[in-house]
């Protein structure tokens, strides 16, 4: 299995906005792609973070490495610049993929 794992930190003035529009609206669009099975979302709670930052990791859970490629080469670019405009300067993403073992 691998994970693709996404981890967002965001200003607090936006961190209701952005999870709201995170669960009913991106993260549905991700699943939609028919390259993933499953997501889970997870508040960061250890490091604590900057007074005004807040930070999330959504990991998304595909079959092989093949899915993740189809993904990234055919959808990943649109629904991350659908993010970054919907958020600007309010959010910062760190991404990694990993495998299990």
């Amino acid at each position: 299995m691998i994970i693709y794992s996404v981890t967002i930190y965001i200003n607090k003035d936006v961190e209701k906005e952005w999870l709201d529009w995170m669960k009913k609206i991106h993260i549905q669009d991700i699943i939609d792609t028919g390259h993933f099975n499953s997501y889970k979302i997870y508040k960061v709670v250890v490091p604590a973070h900057s007074s005004d930052e807040t930070a999330y990791c959504i990991q998304y859970d595909c079959k092989s490495m093949k899915d993740y490629t189809l993904y990234l080469e055919k959808h990943a670019s649109r629904l991350q610049r659908e993010h970054t405009i919907k958020f600007q300067n309010k959010v910062k993403a760190a991404r990694a993929v990993m495998e299990e073992i």
